[in-house]
């Protein structure tokens, strides 16, 4: 259990400007990739956050060199010294894209031993899809208990995916960049972190085209040489933010963005009667009116983001009418709505779809955070809602937004930290 527990008042309008930190989810692809270089490389704009911090811990266990600066938002990776092909579960277990390991590592040793993953319990999340792109690309797999085993000489081939998996696609290509031949991925994802790692790979030497469609084609090139790379801002970080100053009825303006990255969730905005405007690299959002009550269905990318789903139900809770919330993705994403009817929320959940009553006002309550994104929509209903929220394991939050504490603070926020007694046995 944590040992703290934030503490918001709620009911003040988010106020300023603030920044975008680096893509969580491009980060902890492009971290694992640098085993494939022959050289050391250095990535710029990380995010200080936990998913990183243990990137780092496996990184150093395998035998490389690292040199990581949370203020500078930087790191330094030399891989020259790796020396092993095991990611223990003890360190797998700690984040989910502990996976992307295995197709590090059968790109540059051939062989990969690495614990299930472990991250936030949102509903059944299979490898199946990333080892049949691996046996495809010519590795035997095993799974072992809690280690799925893979060796091999990578060899192009056609990898058609039986349904859209943003992870399995990313596994995809870092097993294929250093492979013999010519490999295609076929009903592949389209996220802007698979274009940013497609970027990175190819900045290294590496030979990808067409990330950001569902067909990826890539040549295998023997070495991959050192690179400086800036990863793009986070998506998500930016979503959470718009949303959290539409819920507080503020005028945010948020710097360092990609505002084409969100169009999905600005036109749900526009919808609810939110104003959205945005420059080459800003977005500012202003409420002048009551919200009135949408429909949500997530989608792979460009669709409405199955991550953005859960701050943005927390929103829909005040919204004038009924709205419904249909998660497409992952299978237990409604916690949250759970916890916030302890607030006040009105909701009906059947199966992958959530019913949302908007009630004129949600009330200070204890409430627990389930996994990243509830906590990030728990944040939410507490900047909502009449007097203090209590959010409990803040720490899933930790893994993927940088300082949002201190971000929401100056917009306004009233937003604190407070120890948890540890409960004693008599």
């Amino acid at each position: 259990m944590d040992s703290y527990k934030l503490l918001i008042t709620g009911g003040i309008p988010l106020m300023g400007e603030t920044y975008v930190s680096g893509g969580k989810n491009t980060s902890v692809a492009v971290i694992p990739a640098i085993l494939l270089s022959d050289e050391p490389c250095t990535i710029e704009n990380l995010p200080d956050i936990e998913d990183v911090h243990v990137l780092v811990d496996i990184l150093r266990d395998l035998g490389a060199k690292v040199d990581f600066d949370g203020r500078e938002r930087r790191i330094t990776v030399d891989p020259r010294g790796v020396n092993t092909h095991t990611v223990p579960y003890r360190q797998s277990k700690r984040m989910r894209a502990s996976y992307y390991f295995l197709g590090a590592l059968l790109g540059r040793c051939g062989q990969a031993d690495v614990g299930y993953p472990g991250g936030c319990t949102i509903g059944n999340r299979p490898v199946d899809q990333h080892l049949k792109a691996f046996r495809a690309l010519g590795a035997e797999v095993e799974e072992r208990g809690a280690i799925i085993s893979a060796k091999g000489k990578m060899m192009g081939a056609g990898v058609f995916f039986d349904k859209i998996t943003v992870g399995g696609t990313i596994n995809a290509m870092l097993a294929a960049a250093k492979a013999e031949g010519n490999t295609i991925l076929y009903n592949a994802a389209k996220e802007p972190h698979i274009v940013d790692l497609a970027n990175f790979l190819n900045s290294m030497g590496a030979k990808v085209k067409g990330a950001g469609t569902d067909t990826i084609r890539i040549t295998g090139r023997p070495h991959l040489h050192g690179s400086v790379y800036t990863v793009i801002p986070d998506q998500i970080e930016t979503g959470t933010l718009m949303i959290a100053a539409a819920a507080t009825r503020g005028d945010v303006t948020i710097h360092g963005c990609i505002p084409t990255h969100m169009e999905a969730l600005t036109a749900k905005l526009l919808e609810m009667g939110v104003q959205v405007t945005d420059t080459d690299d800003a977005i500012r959002v202003r409420t002048v009116r009551g919200h009135r009550a949408v429909n949500i269905k997530t989608q792979e990318y460009p669709g409405f983001p199955t991550d953005l789903q859960q701050p943005m139900s927390a929103l829909l809770t005040k919204a004038g009418g009924d709205s419904i919330v249909i998660e497409t993705i992952f299978e237990s994403r409604f916690k949250h709505l759970n916890e916030m009817r302890r607030m006040g929320a009105r909701v009906q959940i059947l199966d992958q779809t959530a019913i949302i009553e908007g009630v004129s006002e949600l009330y200070g309550a204890p409430v627990t955070a389930t996994d990243l994104r509830a906590g990030a929509a728990l944040v939410v209903a507490g900047l909502m809602a009449k007097g203090t929220t209590e959010i409990y394991e803040p720490g899933f939050i930790e893994r993927g937004y940088e300082h949002i504490e201190e971000k929401l603070r100056s917009l306004g926020a009233d937003i604190r930290r407070e120890p948890v007694e540890a409960k004693t046995d008599n």
